[in-house]
């Protein structure tokens, strides 16, 4: 069983499709809609997902990107899910423009098949991002609906080594308990929440420096595309039908990111791919499985696609 938290802002068609994609019974579905995305939005969603069993809201706060209350929002809505139903094993965080690439069942067998690891992309920020350690070196202040820069220095925490990644995860129900109830975790929050960008680095940094949480396998398990947006940032390209055929080829479960009101065939088409497949699932091993590999911006650039 799955738990699924899933990030939404707008397009509340495209996440109706997104989920729809997604659904199984007997999974557990947490959405959260950004307050500042305005109450028609939140009753558009509200009504939709009534009929649908082991779903709820969280209720809504403001998130912030590039702010801390993405990772609150995060927090709470494993904590919930924890409360919600005792059975799950693996929790899957997901925007409102992202989809599957895989079913239910592949996704299930696939987890299955690799007990005891974590999927979240993390790298050491000293030796990998060191472009990044601004985030932590100066205090960031998150008001009014926006991020603050104080330009005031700070110290990292001692005796912990930072590191980072991306916002997307699937990571198992302990470590979930651990990074929402562990007295440990309580200074990692305090410092975070005066950082940038803290959902590419918090999880990460928790899950390598305090606790045994299995093998973590630097993969988010999400196909992305990252390009240019401006000089030293770097955004999801969304794709097109153009990219149909290579994003169902690749081993990755989910793709970031689509935008209907630019394409909408590349939506219709991976609905009526996912409506084909028939198990038996092919078991996917971590070692043996294709892999589709994106230029990240960290690490080495791999190529396109690799063996």
């Amino acid at each position: 069983m799955i738990a699924y938290f899933i990030l939404v802002h707008r397009y509340p068609e495209q996440f109706k499709r997104m989920f729809r994609a997604v659904y199984q019974p007997g999974n557990q579905y947490l959405v959260h809609i950004d307050k500042m995305s305005g109450p028609e939005l939140a009753r558009d969603i509200s009504m939709f997902l009534q009929p649908y069993q082991g779903t709820e809201i969280l209720p809504a706060k403001d998130a912030l990107w590039g702010g801390f209350s993405l990772v609150d929002a995060e927090l709470r809505g494993m904590k919930r899910l924890l409360e919600m139903n005792s059975h799950w094993t693996h929790f899957i965080n997901l925007s409102g423009q992202d989809f599957p690439l895989k079913s239910q069942d592949e996704i299930k067998t696939f987890l299955a098949d690799n007990p005891g690891k974590q999927f979240i992309r993390a790298v050491d920020q000293h030796t990998k991002r060191p472009e990044t350690l601004n985030r932590i070196k100066y205090r960031f202040v998150e008001a009014f609906g926006r991020m603050f820069h104080t330009g005031i220095p700070r110290k990292f925490l001692t005796g912990v080594t930072p590191w980072i990644g991306t916002q997307w995860k699937v990571v198992d129900r302990n470590f979930c308990k651990f990074v929402t109830s562990d007295p440990r975790v309580v200074r990692y929050r305090k410092f975070y929440k005066g950082s940038f960008i803290a959902d590419e680095s918090f999880f990460q940094t928790v899950m390598m420096n305090v606790g045994e949480h299995g093998e973590v396998m630097n993969d988010d398990l999400r196909t992305i595309d990252w390009i240019p947006d401006g000089d030293v940032k770097l955004r999801p390209r969304n794709f097109g039908i153009a990219d149909a055929q290579w994003l169902i080829k690749g081993r990755n479960l989910f793709a970031r990111k689509f935008d209907s009101t630019e394409d909408n065939a590349v939506l219709d088409f991976l609905e009526t791919h996912l409506s084909k497949i028939n198990l038996p699932v092919t078991p996917i091993s971590v070692n043996t499985r294709k892999t589709v590999k994106i230029i990240h911006p960290f690490g080495p650039e791999p190529s396109r696609v690799a063996a």
